[in-house]
């Protein structure tokens, strides 16, 4: 036993601490693991949905939840809970990453932050208008549905080609996925609101902005921010305005600086690592050594200061949200009772036939022929190690648009079980399409990238 740690606990340590990850590295690692189990979930709902217990499924998730009472009752089924209520936690969480995107990842650089802009741009205008094409009258309402990507699964197909691709070619498919869910929330937010009460919309507003100057007064603790977020979830909810946006503008509100510098961190580390080595007694471990919890926390309160709480709040959901949140939405809206008799009128019908098209074909030609023309006009480049030929592969991917999709789609036709249905369908096969399509191309390109 050394320093109160036995030999094989030290070596353990020290394979775990070699084992650790960039905060990126962390996030795809953690969404393409994700991609994985919401794939599981997404089948496991479909069969529920074509078995006899498809009606304690579906009475399971019509029955009423009642929190509170007079005007701020709130009362509604499991599955508008699910929707309303749990997606909140989503939307957060892509609003923490369209801000750190913004301030420090792939859109930071202006001139570079060009193409996946671009790219996602295209990607969201020629679905739409190829949708618009096969569609009329109610069956319009859908045109957002193939506009957006679902980041979970494509990575998790990227994952998979290991160094088959650039992980380059990672960062630019996660930037062209964070501009496509802020136009998703922005068309929610403009296009598939319902009727606006006022009063509630005002006390929203007064939420946000007592958030913006939480903000400016250097207010650093996750937890105001989750309460104020709260009350401005409820707001929306009775605003008429999409609950789930209250997510994404709480999120904007959070700090992402450091209330220490790095010299300073690094000084006093240096200092609390001294006396953390001074302090130690052979044979006493850390509960038994008072002057080292002394230290240790000390250590994490400079941590704390250090970490901002962009980052604190965004590393503690990556885990919550796409192992918990997002396999509990697909299991409550993936599951589409199929009448195969009937398969082939499902497949003609045109709200099918424009979700497929918009997501496969839209979206590949979009993110292909706006990128085209950004590099034509040298406006931007492709990434490091990057070619066309990726591009074409990663513009494939991005026709993947599970959860946004079907998110876009329950409120499109709130009121049209069968367009949903046909649109859930299109959703599926199309993302199912686009993967396989995808993954091929990647994997098959001529001069593809290997590692050295």
């Amino acid at each position: 036993m050394k320093n109160g740690v036995r030999p094989e606990k030290s070596e353990t340590l020290r394979r775990h601490f070699k084992q650790a990850m960039t905060p990126f590295e962390e996030f795809i690692h953690k969404e393409a693991s994700s991609g994985i189990l919401l794939m599981f979930c997404a089948l496991l709902a479909i069969v529920v949905a074509n078995s006899p217990f498809f009606n304690r499924y579906d009475q399971f998730l019509h029955q009423y939840m009642v929190i509170g009472s007079g005007e701020w009752m709130l009362k509604y089924s499991i599955h508008h809970w699910i929707n309303d209520g749990l997606m909140v936690f989503f939307f957060f969480l892509v609003g923490l990453e369209i801000k750190r995107e913004i301030l420090v990842g792939e859109l930071a650089d202006k001139r570079q932050a060009i193409l996946p802009i671009g790219a996602a741009l295209g990607g969201m205008i020629f679905p739409a208008l190829l949708y618009a094409l096969f569609n009329e009258g109610e069956a319009l309402n859908g045109w957002g549905i193939p506009m957006a990507t679902d980041i979970a699964f494509a990575l998790g197909i990227l994952a998979l080609l290991g160094s088959r691709i650039p992980k380059s070619l990672t960062g630019f498919l996660l930037a062209v996925a964070i501009v496509d869910d802020l136009g998703a929330v922005l068309i929610i937010a403009v296009f598939y609101t319902e009727q606006i009460h006022f009063g509630a919309l005002i006390f929203s507003g007064c939420c946000f902005i007592f958030l913006l100057l939480m903000n400016a007064a250097g207010i650093r603790r996750p937890s105001i921010y989750g309460i104020v977020g709260i009350f401005l979830w409820l707001g929306m909810l009775k605003s008429g305005v999409h609950a789930t946006l209250a997510g994404v503008l709480t999120a904007l509100t959070v700090p992402a600086r450091s209330a220490c510098s790095p010299p300073l961190f690094m000084e006093k580390m240096q200092e609390l690592l001294t006396k953390f080595k001074q302090d130690c007694s052979p044979g006493m471990t850390i509960m038994e050594n008072s002057k080292q919890q002394g230290n240790l926390q000390s250590m994490e309160n400079y941590i704390h200061n250090m970490e901002s709480p962009l980052q604190r709040m965004e590393h503690n959901l990556h885990t919550f949200v796409p192992f918990v949140i997002v396999p509990v939405f697909a299991l409550a809206n993936a599951g589409i009772p199929i009448d195969f008799k009937n398969l082939g009128i499902i497949l003609a019908d045109p709200v099918t036939i424009g979700v497929i098209c918009g997501l496969v074909l839209g979206k590949t030609f979009g993110i292909m022929a706006v990128s085209a023309l950004i590099l034509q006009l040298k406006l931007s480049k492709l990434p490091q190690d990057v070619t066309l030929s990726h591009l074409f592969g990663v513009s494939l991917l991005a026709g993947i648009g599970f959860t946004m999709s079907i998110f876009i789609g329950s409120l499109a036709f709130p009121d049209q079980p069968q367009f949903l249905l046909n649109a859930k369908i299109g959703i599926v096969l199309a993302s199912c399409l686009a993967g396989i399509g995808g993954y091929l191309w990647l994997y098959y390109i001529p001069g593809r990238f290997s590692k050295k």
